[in-house]
């Protein structure tokens, strides 16, 4: 069967696949073009395959606020290489997943993946894509917050994203600063209280540790690790941070300059190695 351009053009236009590759479709295919997009999909399911030792430490990471500003997203798409992720279609496409997680109120990964994107499934899609681009795409990592106000913050470079809630509206300038200061600082939790038991275990031990090298008394090593402890929790809890604006205050003094009451009730950071 003669496959025409009219035809290798209408498959290119729905699938984004090179034009060599949807003309092999529709050969394989015998023009079918349903076949021949489940033909390139196969594809891409191949290419991800192949590549699944590949590191895919590249990306786009991208943050999203919805219009009522109650609902925040962040997406992480990886791929292998610094040329795919500086790519506006590739950039595009993450936008367009990211879009319709807020669009749906997409709480995780897999709840994205679930939606459909166009006549695919996201899953489906990002192996589409894998076919396509001819590199690793996944879906590394996706976070939502949900709070009285949320803010988004995309770094420049689409390498670094933050969104938060706090349990008052109306802040915006406050919203705008706690999530440049979760991008900039990368904090571990939002206080001491919500650090992980393991974290602060492993803190106490390295504390131990060092005072130890110092030749410090053992009687002595836990007092000094605990202080060692607080150190950490004011370098690396969000509200007791020093505001990156203004050394001297902490994010939890800061707020309250605004109001009394207003606080951050939780955040999350992505960012690409």
């Amino acid at each position: 069967m003669k496959i025409t351009a009219q035809q290798v053009n209408e498959l290119r236009k729905t699938t984004g696949a090179g034009m060599m590759d949807c003309k092999k479709a529709l050969v394989e295919t015998d023009g079918d073009m349903e076949k021949a997009i489940d033909f390139l999909r196969k594809k891409g399911q191949k290419v991800a395959a192949k590549r699944a030792d590949r590191e895919a430490s590249e990306g786009v990471v991208l943050a999203k606020v919805s219009d009522d500003k109650k609902f925040a997203a962040a997406i992480m798409v990886n791929c292998e290489t610094d040329f795919v992720a500086k790519n506006q279609d590739f950039i595009d496409y993450v936008t367009s997943l990211i879009d319709l997680g807020i669009a749906n109120r997409a709480k995780n990964a897999d709840e994205l993946n679930a939606m459909q994107l166009g006549d695919h499934s996201v899953a489906d899609s990002i192996i589409e894509k894998t076919g396509v681009i001819g590199e690793k795409i996944q879906l590394g990592r996706y976070e939502s917050i949900e709070a009285e106000a949320v803010y988004g913050y995309t770094h420049p470079g689409n390498r670094i994203a933050s969104i938060a809630g706090l349990n008052k509206a109306g802040f915006d300038t406050a919203g705008h600063d706690v999530v440049m200061q979760i991008a900039a600082m990368a904090p571990v939790a939002l206080n001491k209280e919500s650090v992980p038991q393991e974290i602060v275990q492993r803190e106490i031990e390295i504390g131990k540790e060092q005072a130890r090298q110092d030749n410090k008394p053992e009687a002595m090593l836990e007092k000094i690790a605990m202080g060692k402890l607080n150190k950490f929790f004011k370098e690396n809890t969000l509200l007791n941070q020093a505001f990156i604006k203004d050394s001297k205050k902490s994010i939890a003094v800061y707020l309250q300059e605004f109001d009394k009451e207003l606080t951050v009730t939780g955040f999350k950071r992505l960012a690409l190695a």
